[in-house]
């Protein structure tokens, strides 16, 4: 098994003819990920990589049968277009879309609780499953089907530690990438719960970073809710207070969301902290033995 990406997804590009949309989608169609559908509006009828381009996301989910969404519209209008798939019936919709305004996200993420539809990011790398599918820009060729689900803040942390993971022979079940944002769909916590279900998981890893107190709440969850061994890096020991750094959401604000503060927290209910990113492999096949 494996979570949110399954033999059953099947992908709507929104923003496929632009430059990224494009470019991604051959990645995602070469992996073997089932891409039915792209939408532009204006230029319906077009096909992009043999998919068929749409005005609109309800005529691609009523003429393909699309169920879950990709987002790689520019940051102005990305909102309007996760608000456009989630009308349109699509029951996953993945933003990678990077800057979309905070008020934006403030404005829609009601909406979207109220429809029962699960956004990961914005600003996020996408969810991989590997050997099923990849919907987003992770780095198909670095993946391998296993035990190991893998949350993750940062992009290429993911990829540091995922790579690590398959050089020693230790696949995953499925990564996703929730987004560094300060307002995004879907946190620590709704992921565990997934894995914790998941009967094919039998570790977590949790990639954490500066800013916010995410990770001291999935701690908590962690200790109350979590019988899987997880293993956690946190990005930021020697960040500056009131400094951003990379991400939107990665700031020590007022004294909170420190990388120390978070380590005390994951240490606290059990859960091994690597040092560096390469040494998360090594705990979890310790964990796993």
């Amino acid at each position: 098994m494996a979570i949110l990406v399954t033999e059953a997804t099947r992908v709507v590009v929104q923003g496929i003819t632009g430059r990224d949309g494009s470019f991604h989608t051959r990645l995602m169609k070469a992996y073997g990920t089932p891409v039915v559908a792209g939408v532009t509006p204006g230029k319906g009828g077009q096909e992009v990589e043999g998919i068929p381009v749409f005005d609109t996301v309800r005529e691609a989910v009523e003429q393909t049968g699309a169920n879950t969404s990709v987002i790689f519209v520019p940051a102005p209008f990305a909102a309007d277009a996760i608000l456009e798939a989630a009308s349109a019936g699509v029951e996953l919709v993945v933003a990678i879309t990077e800057g979309i305004p905070v008020h934006d996200m403030l404005r829609i993420m009601p909406i979207l609780r109220e429809k029962g539809v699960r956004l990961v990011g914005p600003n996020c790398p996408g969810i991989m499953t590997p050997g099923v599918a990849k919907v987003g820009i992770m780095p198909g060729q670095i993946f391998t089907p296993g035990p190991v689900g893998v949350i993750s803040r940062s992009g290429t942390l993911t990829y540091e530690v995922v790579a690590a993971l398959t050089r020693k022979g230790i696949g995953q079940s499925t990564a996703v990438g929730i987004g560094g944002d300060p307002i995004i769909g879907t946190r620590y916590i709704d992921l565990l719960k997934m894995f914790e279900d998941d009967p094919d998981t039998r570790a977590i890893v949790l990639i954490g970073e500066i800013g916010g107190t995410d990770e001291q709440d999935a701690a908590a969850y962690i200790r109350d809710h979590i019988t899987k061994p997880v293993v956690a890096f946190v990005a930021g020991r020697t960040a500056p207070p009131e400094k951003r750094m990379g991400h939107a959401g990665a700031i020590i604000s007022g004294g909170e969301g420190t990388a120390e503060e978070k380590i005390r927290a994951f240490e606290a209910v059990g859960v091994k902290v690597a040092a560096i990113p390469a040494e998360v492999a090594d705990l979890i096949a310790e964990v796993l033995s």
